[in-house]
């Protein structure tokens, strides 16, 4: 849903970036001493819509979480962000690490939000392939 968003704003002339939570916070890291980094975090952040694929996939340390809201707040009503993410809103405290960080990251995403929750437990990108997992195997 993310990525056909992306593509239609695209296609209206908008500036999208598309990057995982894992490069951002790797290009954040060294976005002081890479050109590339620098580059791709001025392309992020010169963008109107932002789509931050996988958001707490992982735990974060205090610093990584520093990057991540000064990233936030630079987008903060300048760009549309668009957060995919398995975990709720109520599970970032315990990966961001910091209770304030967690409140402020949240408040300025959550402002102005629109929250889209898939409630099912199945993966959706397996949803369709099911018959990959049938009893029936491939003879040889």
């Amino acid at each position: 849903m993310a990525t056909g968003l992306g593509i239609e704003a695209i296609q209206k002339g908008y500036k999208v970036s598309f990057i995982s939570m894992g490069q951002l916070i790797q290009t954040l890291k060294t976005e002081e001493v890479t050109r590339k980094s620098q580059t791709r975090m001025k392309r992020v952040r010169s963008s109107h819509l932002v789509i931050i694929d996988d958001l707490m996939f992982m735990a974060m340390d205090t610093r990584e979480a520093n990057l991540f809201f000064h990233l936030i707040n630079d987008l903060y009503d300048k760009a549309s962000i668009i957060l995919t993410s398995n975990k709720g809103p109520n599970e970032w405290g315990e990966l961001l690490g910091d209770p304030g960080i967690t409140t402020a990251i949240l408040d300025r995403i959550l402002h102005r939000a629109e929250v889209i929750h898939f409630h099912d437990d199945d993966s959706y990108r397996m949803k369709h392939r099911s018959s990959i997992f049938m009893e029936e195997s491939v003879q040889i």
